[in-house]
């Protein structure tokens, strides 16, 4: 009786069975739908991220393609301040490549350690003893190319007097133009003599690297003896051995003048 009743059920409960039937098949399927929207975004998460590393190098390229373009622009273009600039360093430049007097002075010395030189019409405006009897001027444009020389070399004077008197109106004038006052020239090195033979024969003593005179005789008898020599005339003077130079002045000598 019992399993009549069980095999045998009503329409009521077949349908109730149904339903459970497909509320479970419909939970299933709710549960796969989420969790394939849960995977989907997840991806697309996933694809979000890796889409700036993708642009990444292209944001490289671009800053190397502004890198390049800047390096491809003329190296004459340039801004005003940097015109400026250059200007200022080209007028360092060539104001640094302009030799000074001293350095004239030692290049056209050739390095000579010990110079000698005459008074009369080379440092002294006066041109013959006669005259020192009277008066001693130095040269005004003179002194500095004297200082310069007593920077670099030993520098001798000499000259003929025909009195004390005229001997002690040369020092005095040097005194009063300032060429003592370096300390590389003093009295003892401006010598005295009564002739022309005497002057050479002090130049002769003291074996310069250069002798300055203005005597072409005196010139042409030291030209053995001596390494160089500059003999000054007003008058442009023929030169008379190769060891000789000539100019008009002291200061044109060493471009003074």
């Amino acid at each position: 009786m019992a399993e009549s009743s069980s095999s045998s059920s009503s329409p009521t409960e077949e349908i109730v069975r149904l339903i459970k039937r497909l509320s479970g098949f419909k939970i299933c399927w709710c549960y796969r739908w989420a969790c394939n929207r849960c995977d989907f975004h997840m991806e697309s998460d996933k694809n979000t991220t890796r889409e700036p590393q993708r642009r990444r190098p292209k944001r490289r390229m671009q800053s190397a393609e502004s890198s390049s373009a800047a390096a491809s622009i003329p190296p004459d273009v340039s801004s005003p301040h940097e015109d400026n600039g250059v200007q200022d360093v080209v007028d360092q430049f060539f104001q640094a490549g302009k030799p000074t007097l001293g350095q004239i002075v030692r290049q056209r010395l050739s390095e000579g350690r010990k110079v000698t030189c005459r008074l009369l019409g080379v440092i002294l405006e006066e041109s013959s003893p006669e005259e020192l009897q009277k008066q001693a001027t130095v040269r005004p444009s003179v002194v500095e190319v004297l200082l310069e020389i007593t920077k670099c070399c030993d520098l001798y004077l000499m000259e003929r007097v025909l009195d004390d008197e005229s001997e002690a109106r040369v020092l005095q004038a040097l005194e009063t133009a300032g060429v003592f006052t370096s300390g590389g020239l003093v009295k003892d090195k401006v010598l005295f003599c009564s002739t022309e033979v005497g002057r050479t024969s002090f130049v002769r003593q003291l074996e310069p690297d250069w002798h300055i005179d203005t005597n072409p005789e005196i010139s042409t008898q030291l030209a053995r003896f001596i390494k160089f020599q500059l003999q000054v005339s007003a008058a442009k003077p023929e030169r008379t051995a190769p060891n000789v130079f000539t100019s008009q002045s002291i200061e044109q000598f060493f471009g003074c003048a």
